[in-house]
């Protein structure tokens, strides 16, 4: 790959996510969870009661994909769905209380491989990382414009 690509902002951001994701997988593992468990942990966690669809668009992944995930947190006892739909066909989605228990563990977790990639980055460094990142998401982001 040419020095050229290497530098482009794309490939970079694509390169930390990758990054971020492994080392947070590493680290959560043996708390028995994943990235992607954690993602939707914490997404109920700020949206309780969310729908699945809702959950999905949260956390970046097909529907699909969230059922694969949230069949294995119903599994461990980490989220609970309810028997029926509160309105429409949606059933929603809460944390149980060792759902809580396991995120709380996993935050911690998370800070520390963000603490990790944001080391030697001044504070008011990492504020503006936080709000060029935000820009380019709404940038590409339809209807958040």
């Amino acid at each position: 790959m040419s020095q050229e690509t290497t530098r482009r902002p794309g490939y970079l951001v694509k390169r930390v996510q990758q990054a971020f994701r492994q080392a947070s997988d590493e680290l959560l593992r043996p708390i028995g969870l994943s990235m992607a468990q954690y993602a939707v942990l914490a997404a109920l966690a700020e949206n309780p009661g969310a729908s699945s669809a809702e959950l999905a668009r949260h956390c970046f992944v097909t529907r699909q994909s969230l059922r694969d995930v949230l069949a294995g947190l119903k599994t461990a006892g980490l989220v609970a769905v309810a028997e029926e739909a509160s309105t429409g066909r949606a059933r929603p989605v809460r944390l149980t209380a060792s759902g809580e228990d396991r995120l709380s563990e996993a935050h911690r977790v998370v800070d520390q491989v963000e603490e990790r990639m944001l080391a030697g980055m001044p504070e008011d460094e990492r504020h503006r990382l936080a709000e060029l990142l935000s820009i380019c998401s709404e940038n590409l982001t339809p209807g958040d414009r």
